[in-house]
C-alpha cells in the first residue's frame, strides 16, 4: 500500500492496538466465525445422530418380532409386554414348516416373483427405449396416458382384472400371479428417465457402424442400464413378493398355490391365532428381500441416483 493511498484513507491502515489483537478478531476485536471444516462436522453430527435414531425406530419392530417367535405362545400377548420369555423356543422356525405347507409358500413365492421381475424388466426395458429414445407421432401423448394408470388403485383394478382372467382361463393359475401387474407405467417410467440421460452421441455412432435400433438397444444402450435395472428389479421382487390381495382373490387351492402372504394369514385360525408360529413364519418371509437388498445395495444407491429418482 502506497503512502499516497494511506494519506487518501486513513481508515484502510489499521493501528497499533488494531494490528497487536492479530487477525481473529480484526479492527472491532470481533471474534471469528467458525469455518466451514467445523460447521461440516457438526452438521455430519447431527445426520449421524438423526440417522441412528431413526435406525432404531425402524429397528425396534423387527427386533420385537424376532424375540416374540422366540416365545412360549401364551406369552406373546402378555401385558405388560416382555422383550424375552421365560424360554428359548429355537424350535418355532421349524414347526412353522409342519403347522403349514409353507415350504409351498416359499417355493410359489419365488416362481411368481422371479418369473415376475424378469417379464417386468423385460418390457418396462423395451418400453423405456421406445418412450425416451425413439421419435414416433403421439409418443408424449400416448405417454402422459400411460402414466396416468399410476393414480389408480390396485383396489379398483381386482375386479376387472378377475374378469380377464376368467376370459383367459387362467384362474387358479401361475399365469394369473404373474402378468396382471407385469405391465404396469413405473418400470417404464424409471428405464425412460434413464434412457434420456445416456448421450446420443452413443447411438449416431453404432449407427454409423450400421446398427439398427434393435441392435443399438441391446448392444449400446441395455448394458449401461445395469443399476436402473437392479433398482427396478428389487421393487418388482418386493411388490410380488409382499403382494396379498390378488393372491387371495385369484387363487381358489391355496394349498397348491398359495404364497408367503397367503400362509401367514394361515396361522390365523377361528379357534385363536398361533402369534409364537406366525412371528417365526415373518421372519423367514423378510430374509431373501433383506440378502436381495444387501447385494444390490451399491447398484440400488447408483441406480437411483443416476433414474431421475434422486431428486436431481
Amino acid at each position: 500500500m502506497s503512502t499516497e493511498t494511506l494519506r487518501a484513507d486513513p481508515r484502510s491502515a489499521l493501528s497499533p492496538a488494531t494490528a497487536a489483537k492479530g487477525p481473529k478478531e480484526g479492527r472491532r476485536g470481533r471474534p471469528r466465525r467458525p469455518s466451514a471444516g467445523a460447521r461440516d462436522r457438526v452438521g455430519l453430527t447431527v445426520a449421524y445422530i438423526t440417522a441412528i435414531i431413526a435406525a432404531i425406530l425402524f429397528a425396534a419392530p423387527l427386533v420385537y418380532a424376532f424375540f416374540s417367535a422366540l416365545k412360549p405362545s401364551n406369552e406373546v400377548l402378555l401385558a405388560p409386554p416382555r422383550l424375552i420369555g421365560s424360554e428359548v423356543n429355537w424350535g418355532n422356525f421349524l414347526d412353522v414348516f409342519s403347522y403349514a405347507p409353507f415350504t409351498t409358500y416359499i417355493m410359489n413365492s419365488f416362481l411368481v416373483s422371479i418369473a415376475g421381475v424378469l417379464v417386468v424388466l423385460f418390457v418396462s426395458a423395451t418400453a423405456g427405449y421406445a418412450f425416451g429414445r425413439l421419435r414416433w407421432p403421439g409418443r408424449d401423448v400416448v405417454f402422459v396416458l400411460f402414466l396416468g394408470t399410476l393414480m389408480v388403485p390396485q383396489e379398483v383394478l381386482v375386479i376387472p382384472m378377475f374378469v380377464v382372467m376368467q376370459w383367459f382361463g387362467w384362474v387358479d393359475t401361475y399365469q394369473s400371479l404373474i402378468f396382471p401387474w407385469a405391465f404396469t407405467a413405473f418400470g417404464t417410467f424409471l428405464m425412460r428417465q434413464f434412457f434420456r440421460g445416456i448421450p446420443f452421441e452413443l447411438e449416431e455412432a453404432a449407427r454409423v457402424d450400421g446398427a439398427g435400433p434393435i441392435r443399438t438397444f441391446v448392444q449400446v444402450v441395455l448394458p449401461l442400464a445395469g443399476s436402473a435395472l437392479a433398482v427396478l428389479a428389487v421393487f418388482t421382487f418386493m411388490n410380488y413378493w409382499n403382494s396379498y390381495l390378488w393372491p387371495l382373490i385369484t387363487v381358489n387351492d391355496y394349498s397348491q398355490l398359495g404364497t408367503l402372504p397367503i400362509g401367514l394369514a394361515s396361522f390365523a385360525t377361528q379357534t385363536g391365532t398361533r402369534w409364537d408360529l406366525q412371528m417365526a413364519a415373518s421372519i423367514i418371509s423378510m430374509i431373501p428381500t433383506v440378502i436381495l437388498v444387501i447385494v444390490l445395495q451399491k447398484h440400488l444407491v447408483k441406480g437411483i441416483a443416476t433414474s431421475g429418482m434422486g431428486g436431481r
